[in-house]
């Protein structure tokens, strides 16, 4: 299952590597030859993409390695890592192109209308396309987050070049002017995208919280429990995109021992049973004690 997931990791991240190749040729080539700073951006945007995905595929492949010595707790973080680097690349990209749409609004722009161009365009656009739906379908079964940054970013690639397109058009009506402003909106949300990516990323790494509706169905899946009489002491955090589940359980303190180690068996299994949930730590107490900080009794 392990190498199936690499295998799939490998094959998405070779796809966006080759896609972003692909486009970076056939749009620099375009927008040299007819001075389309349009096109010659939207190929520079893409030079960034591709050694984000160079990153996701070196670096990001090492998340399905298996624990070891100076790994205990295995590689899953090093997942949001690269998801971080290819989001903060995002968001640079934005401010980038909203610096250069900001230029081109008040220094206008200089272009020669060729339908060349919007063959080029088109052409790029279906290849972000195709890329972005293959890295979504491995996705689906890998749940990486590596992947769907790079997904989001194919997704930028589709938006930048339709205000590419939009720039083109703006040439051949007389319009110049459409094309940095148009550039100036997409600037804006692939900034926002980069920046969300960011965050919800550095949650992974930082090991925040993922909040009141998680931790409630993990307190009701231990309180359903016939032999729990309460819980305290309950810590729910990210470990990489995964949950950890660290909880001190109360019982019967007359219970015999082998039936204790039954019901912290059964509560670990419940517990890593649910979505995104990786491990679980379960401690048995006495119930009735009273001594722990954070007393949850049914």
């Amino acid at each position: 299952m392990v190498d199936d997931g690499r295998g799939g990791f490998a094959r998405a991240s070779w796809a966006n590597v080759l896609g972003n190749v692909v486009k970076i040729v056939v749009e620099g080539a375009a927008g040299l030859t007819f001075g389309s700073v349009a096109l010659v951006a939207d190929a520079a945007h893409s030079v960034a993409d591709l050694v984000a995905s160079l990153v996701v595929l070196v670096w990001g492949r090492s998340t399905f390695d298996e624990p070891d010595d100076t790994h205990p707790h295995g590689h899953e973080r090093i997942e949001p890592l690269t998801a971080l680097f290819v989001g903060a690349v995002i968001a640079v990209l934005g401010l980038n192109l909203l610096y250069e749409s900001a230029r081109g609004i008040f220094y206008g722009v200089d272009v020669a209308f060729s339908l060349l161009l919007l063959g080029a365009l088109g052409f790029a656009i279906v290849d972000m396309y195709l890329v972005y739906r293959y890295t979504e379908a491995v996705n689906e079964r890998l749940e990486s987050t590596a992947l769907e940054a790079l997904a989001a970013d194919c997704l930028n690639d589709i938006y930048t070049s339709l205000a590419a397109v939009v720039g083109v058009f703006g040439v051949l009506l007389g319009q110049p002017l459409l094309d940095p402003i148009a550039g100036g909106l997409v600037s804006l949300l692939v900034i926002y995208q980069g920046v969300d990516i960011g965050r919800e990323n550095v949650g992974y790494l930082v090991g925040a919280s993922p909040g009141p509706t998680k931790r409630a169905a993990i307190t009701e899946i231990l309180q359903d429990h016939p032999a729990v009489e309460g819980i305290h002491d309950l810590t729910v955090f990210y470990d990489g995109p995964v949950l950890e589940v660290e909880v001190h359980v109360e019982v019967d303190g007359d219970m015999p021992f082998r039936r204790a180690h039954d019901v912290e068996s059964e509560l670990v299994a419940s517990l890593r049973g649910l979505e995104d949930v990786g491990d679980a730590h379960v401690h048995l107490d006495p119930s009735g004690i009273g001594e722990w900080k954070d007393q949850r009794d049914r």
